[in-house]
């Protein structure tokens, strides 16, 4: 299964883009998350995908779900948490539920976790700063390359944003502050600066999230060697593990400034 990601200015256009995707996938493998509405009571929504089995658990440990019939289009609950670092978040389709437990939100151990397979766990922090400032996020599943690039073209026709380019986005907004902070030391960020910067990534994961730190070290230990197996003969461990902590610290500041 391949994961498509397109990040548009609202949820309106978001959700004109999953209707617009229905020609080529079907209605359960679009996902739409968008910011939810402060202090607002979870209401229904139209459905852009039924919900699977594994998933009522899910949905109901986050937001309560019903289903009914309103102007004659059938419509069910918004699967709503509040993320820490972002706020509340509304999520419709299959994966919902799935993708705001990732996120840290409390639907604990009732994730269908086969539900989740496939989905760019690295990529979600891409996905919580778009929340953050307001945009919408749209997650659709392809069986093969062929039927991921023809999502592809939809969603940049209807004006996405490609995760890639949002995630450099996001990085130039940190880079002055990393640059400062490492450079306090004396080292230099020019060619430190990759792996600086795969280490902050890294500490963002969802499988790092609400852990001490001597919880996870056996974890980012494997996360280091990889990065220095992929980069044979480089200096990777002193930058990497700087990067690390400031991950770790930024998304600590993050959970501060948001109400949970």
């Amino acid at each position: 299964m391949i994961t498509v990601t397109g990040i548009f200015k609202s949820g309106s256009d978001a959700q004109r883009a999953a209707l617009r995707l229905q020609s080529l996938v079907d209605r359960d493998r679009i996902t739409v998350l968008r910011p939810g509405e402060k202090k607002a009571p979870p209401r229904s929504v139209a459905v852009i995908a039924a919900e699977q089995p594994g998933m009522g658990k899910a949905i109901g440990s986050v937001a309560g779900a019903a289903v009914g019939i309103a102007g004659g289009v059938e419509v069910a609950a918004a699967v709503t948490a509040t993320v820490p670092g972002v706020g509340p978040v509304v999520a419709l389709g299959m994966l919902g539920g799935a993708l705001l437990g990732f996120f840290g939100a409390k639907a604990g151990a009732a994730i269908d976790r086969a539900a989740s397979e496939g989905l760019p766990e690295d990529e979600f922090f891409v996905y919580e700063d778009a929340l953050r400032h307001g945009r919408s996020v749209l997650v659709a599943t392809a069986e093969d390359e062929g039927a991921a690039a023809a999502i592809r073209k939809i969603l940049e026709r209807e004006g996405a944003e490609a995760v890639d380019a949002e995630s450099e986005m996001w990085w130039i907004g940190l880079r002055s502050a990393e640059e400062e902070h490492y450079t306090k030391s004396g080292a230099k960020f020019d060619g430190n600066e990759k792996f600086y910067r795969l280490g902050f990534e890294a500490a963002l994961h969802a499988k790092y999230r609400c852990k001490e730190y001597d919880q996870i070290l056996g974890e980012m230990q494997a996360d280091l060697e990889e990065v220095q197996r992929r980069n044979p003969g480089a200096r990777v461990e002193e930058p990497f593990v700087k990067g690390f902590e400031r991950g770790r610290a930024h998304y600590e500041e993050l959970c501060k400034k948001v109400p949970q």
